[in-house]
């Protein structure tokens, strides 16, 4: 990320941003990009509007202009009624949106935004997510970093994996999950006993053999015909007598897609998505 704000020269290859080389060409690089760091860069003293109005003026855009870009932003942020409010007053979400909207001065082509949504709860990640969407509707290109699988899934049109600093998987979240076995149908028996029966029965419409976790009473495999199958294993669970007290189809999520590319979790690893 510090590489392609030109922050960091790189060691080795080369890297463009917007067409322009980050070594060779890093004035034309920063004149077309954004970034927004893990942590808002904000004075906690001025209000979100004034903040808005001195980073405009920082970037040369004379008191008038600034305000009206300040005004502006506020309104695509849905900041307009804490506008006047010291940001000491800001929670999570609007923090991080004020730091969004202060990266947008000049409208950049592109948006780096390294973990936007660390240590905000559910609804400020919520404002952030509709925050960034906003930006990528408005014709700006955002390359996005996150630990959070869930929030990839959410919002990148492409993942890249990376694992011991290398990409390991690059592609869109579908194909990526495509990887991994696409559907899955799962069985929760009410009695561990009935787990082999319940086995059985899955491996009847199984594109590969079911797994069974006696700690959850539960058999899971995939399967290439989704509804064709929950139909056939509910008849011949009821057939057979077996009480269970869950029957569904789900997708592979990403965290099933790194755990499959890695063997491990995603502490202190990446992802990355635009």
């Amino acid at each position: 990320m510090r590489v392609f704000a030109t922050l960091v020269r790189p060691t080795g290859g080369r890297a463009e941003v917007a067409g322009f080389d980050v070594v060779r060409q890093p004035r034309q690089v920063r004149q077309r990009i954004g970034l927004a760091g893990q942590h808002a860069a904000l004075d906690e003293i001025l209000t979100g509007r004034q903040n808005l109005e001195m980073f405009g003026r920082l970037f040369h855009l004379g008191g008038k202009r600034a305000k009206q870009r300040a005004a502006e932003l506020l309104e695509r942020f849905d900041l307009v009624e804490a506008a006047n409010k010291g940001v000491k007053e800001y929670s999570g979400g609007m923090r991080r949106r004020l730091d969004l909207a202060a990266s947008m001065i000049l409208a950049p082509k592109v948006m780096f935004l390294d973990e936007p949504t660390t240590g905000l709860d559910p609804r400020g990640r919520n404002e952030v997510w509709t925050a960034i969407r906003s930006l990528v509707a408005g014709g700006t290109t955002v390359l996005l970093t996150t630990q959070y699988l869930d929030e990839a899934d959410q919002l990148a049109g492409r993942i890249a994996v990376m694992d011991g600093g290398r990409v390991i998987a690059d592609d869109t979240p579908t194909a990526l999950k495509d990887k991994v076995g696409g559907d899955q149908i799962e069985v929760v028996v009410r009695t561990v006993a009935d787990l082999p029966i319940a086995s059985k029965v899955v491996a009847r419409v199984a594109s590969a053999a079911p797994t069974a976790e006696e700690d959850g009473q539960r058999v899971y495999a995939p399967v290439a015909d989704r509804i064709a199958a929950l139909t056939e294993v509910v008849q011949a669970l009821q057939e057979e007598g077996i009480a269970v007290d869950d029957v569904s189809l789900r997708r592979p999520t990403l965290d099933d897609v790194f755990l499959r590319l890695t063997g491990h979790h995603t502490e202190d690893k990446g992802v990355s998505g635009s």
